[in-house]
């Protein structure tokens, strides 16, 4: 299951790395956010050109499948960060200590090794579409109103390339945590129980109240 978490930090290379790189994943999830808005927008100008102009969005399938890659992958670094993708975690909510640092460690060890092949395997699958020799450098298009495809391709190696340092940085910290036994490691995340969740909103809703 998905489960708050909170990331602490504080001055050692690991967070302020940490911190750096969160930076990149917020501007990631912003352009995914950005895109799931431009689809609505397209939508309503689609359904509206086509119920009062009797003419809808030329392209619009077209748009969508350009837009999804950003929609799909551009924020699950950041996701990644604060521990927000969906995991199972009967057995691992149990441990403690170097028990359960090595366990994270072990899973986002073999998650890396997983998304570094499919970061590969993407950006042949983005070259296989790149041509500077040909139109617009594409070997391919959408069908309808021939919009090249190696953007929405080139989109997924990058994803996959931020997600792959959010590990790294992950397997440094869980590795650290799991050799000096530290209680609170930084720069991952730390599942909350149901008292911190319930504080950490009220704080929230504190300081929107003061601001």
């Amino acid at each position: 299951m998905a489960g708050a978490s909170a990331v602490l930090e504080d001055n050692s290379v690991l967070s302020r790395l940490d911190r750096h790189l969160l930076k990149l994943e917020q501007f990631f999830a912003l352009l995914s956010g950005l895109a799931v808005f431009s689809l609505m927008f397209l939508a309503a100008y689609s359904v509206g050109g086509r119920k009062f102009f009797a003419s809808p969005l030329s392209g619009y399938v077209d748009y969508i499948e350009a837009l999804m890659p950003l929609i799909a992958v551009m924020g699950i670094a950041y996701v990644q960060r604060d521990g927000s993708h969906i995991r199972m975690d009967m057995v691992i909510g149990k441990l403690k200590g170097r028990a359960l640092w090595g366990a994270e460690l072990l899973s986002v060890v073999l998650i890396l090794g997983l998304m570094i092949a499919l970061t590969m395997g993407s950006w042949a699958h983005f070259e296989r579409s790149f041509d500077c020799a040909r139109p617009l450098c594409s070997r391919d298009s959408s069908i309808d109103i021939g919009l090249p495809i190696w953007p929405s391709k080139l989109v997924v190696p990058v994803a996959f390339s931020v997600m792959c340092l959010r590990l790294a940085l992950q397997v440094w910290g869980y590795g650290r945590a799991f050799v000096l036994n530290l209680p609170s490691p930084v720069a991952v995340p730390l599942v909350q129980s149901i008292e911190e969740q319930a504080r950490a909103e009220v704080d929230q809703l504190g300081d929107a109240d003061n601001g």
